[in-house]
């Protein structure tokens, strides 16, 4: 079995960019991880034994010159003592615990100090998808070329329909080889169409180099969460769009609003946080309800919508983007993170439901205890947590049961 993954940003950027948060506001936290397949699937046998092989190969995997360069010039926003600390990173296969029960359901959980266990996410979810499909022999049935042509097509209609648009699909790709196609399938298609859309970017630093284009992303719900375990879900978004403007002081500057729904977090987001950030990202709920209430918060702060950046990230093939934008046109500067329907798209391979979420926090090292949180989005069936703590946050922030 060969190496999957080999290059140390072949990750997306919002794990590098919360690191550094992590490291300036919160160097001593410690937090547990876990896994969960949404659709419980049953796993080859020896796939955990061959994940552990995997996890511990990352351990070979350190950044390069080429790679801090390209972030320097492409990443101004981060401070240059965090690449000392990524010189400096390795890999431990200990912070990682693997399991597989008698009928092939996986466990895998990671602990350790926050800044060492936050780059091995979106890496092992990565190597969990591919390894599958391999350890399935469903990667013989991958046409990277069919797949090049199909995804061209893709990028032909959302550029002609005038999406802005990404590529976000890094933790659940089919494979490296499937990504790599689509970012350049995705490249060339943007560069012989003049229609009124256009391809951004790719949220994996790695293919963003290699392709000469700029990464994208900003934070995940793990930043929310942790927070919200260390001090209670009621001000956590507050706390956390706080910490994010002291550290990147105005860039990066679009909200990943729905950790804890809308209720919560439109009462934390005051005038001076919807001037300071440039937009939101809708990641659950539909679509469109959510954004007639990013527009009526807006409007009751004084400010126009239309002059707002939101990026919508929630579960989005090229009918449902085309579906939004041309219904979003006006009112606000609407954008589109496409994941998985990018890089696991084939005939007959059905794409993991998989994640990875942080599920307890300590403040340092030295507390005897660590406290549990959860996610509670706009949709219940991303809900993550185990069952009392998700009841004790919906009771905290006074939301309906589940």
């Amino acid at each position: 079995m060969y190496q999957i993954i080999n290059h140390f940003t072949d990750d997306d950027l919002y794990k590098f960019t919360m690191c550094c948060a992590v490291i300036e506001n919160y160097p001593r936290t410690q937090v547990k991880y876990k896994f969960t397949d949404r659709d419980h699937m049953e796993y080859p046998a020896g796939f955990a034994a061959e994940l552990e092989r995997q996890i511990a190969l990352l351990e070979t995997v350190v950044i390069t010159d080429e790679e801090i360069a390209f972030m320097r010039r492409k990443c101004n926003y981060i401070p240059d003592w965090f690449y000392s600390f990524l010189r400096g990173y390795r890999y431990n296969r200990t912070l990682v615990r693997v399991s597989q029960d008698e009928q092939g359901h996986l466990e895998v959980e990671f602990e350790g100090s926050w800044s060492d266990t936050i780059l091995l996410e979106v890496k092992v979810l990565a190597i969990i998808s591919e390894l599958y499909y391999v350890m399935t022999g469903q990667n013989l049935s991958m046409d990277m070329n069919d797949f090049y042509r199909r995804s061209y097509d893709k990028g032909r209609r959302l550029i002609e329909a005038g999406c802005e648009f990404s590529d976000f699909g890094t933790r659940r790709r089919a494979s490296f080889e499937a990504q790599n196609t689509l970012v350049r399938a995705m490249k060339d298609c943007n560069g012989s169409l003049t229609g009124p859309g256009r391809f951004v970017g790719t949220s994996n630093v790695y293919l963003a180099m290699k392709h000469d284009l700029t990464p994208l992303g900003t934070m995940a719900h793990e930043f929310v969460c942790a927070i919200a375990g260390m001090y209670g879900p009621q001000m956590a978004n507050h706390i956390a769009m706080r910490k994010w403007s002291n550290t990147y002081r105005g860039a990066l500057g679009t909200y990943l609003y729905d950790t804890y729904g809308w209720r919560i977090f439109s009462l934390n987001f005051s005038e001076d946080f919807a001037n300071m950030f440039k937009g939101l990202r809708v990641d659950s709920g539909d679509n469109m309800e959510q954004l007639q209430l990013i527009e009526s918060k807006y409007r009751s702060l004084g400010i126009n919508p239309a002059t707002k950046q939101v990026i919508f990230s929630n579960a989005l093939d090229v009918d449902r983007a085309i579906q939004i934008n041309n219904k979003a046109q006006g009112r606000c500067i609407p954008s589109f993170g496409i994941g998985t329907h990018f890089t696991n798209d084939f005939p007959g391979c059905k794409p993991r439901n998989i994640v990875i979420k942080l599920v307890a926090v300590k403040i340092t090292e030295s507390w005897p205890f660590y406290c549990s949180t959860c996610k509670l989005s706009e949709d219940h069936g991303k809900y993550t947590g185990d069952t009392e703590t998700v009841k004790r946050f919906l009771a905290a922030l006074h939301m309906d049961g589940m």
